[in-house]
């Protein structure tokens, strides 16, 4: 099996504490989604975006993935209760492609070395047949969020 779980890579949290990621939504960093087969192996070691094992140019989908949108409404990021900061992203579609993934890696392309961020698995296959492919993040609050920091 390719994915194990969903991680917070491990080079993403050393990163934050040397300054190189800015989730801001107005001023921020570029972040994008791969998507992935049952070829790819991602953990939370993977420190960078890698294009072993992504999933086939089809449709909408190009190789690398795309851009992510930070959430704006509210901006992020925040601090929505108690001691928890979350960053949010809206969701994504690729429109009209035929895409089998089970898993996606969300990296910094503003980075030079494209530096991981989060894997996400889909726990089993995600799939679509000309159609749309939709990412739909959870409610960022401090439970769900995909990226959050306690």
């Amino acid at each position: 099996m390719a994915f194990t779980g969903n991680f917070v890579c491990t080079s993403f949290k050393t990163d934050l504490l040397g300054g190189k990621h800015n989730f801001t939504s107005t001023t921020g960093n570029t972040f994008k989604m791969a998507l992935y087969d049952t070829a790819a192996t991602l953990t939370a070691s993977t420190a960078a975006y890698t294009a072993s094992g992504e999933c086939a140019a089809t449709g909408t989908y190009t190789l690398t993935g795309k851009n992510l949108v930070l959430e704006t409404s509210p901006a992020h990021p925040r601090v929505p209760s108690g001691v928890t900061a979350v960053a949010d992203f809206q969701d994504v579609t690729w429109a009209t492609s035929t895409i089998n993934a089970y898993g996606a890696l969300i990296y910094n392309d503003t980075q030079a070395g494209k530096n991981s961020v989060v894997v996400l698995d889909f726990l089993g296959l995600k799939a679509s047949s000309s159609g749309d492919f939709v990412v739909q993040f959870p409610v960022a609050d401090a439970t769900n969020a995909i990226i959050r920091i306690a």
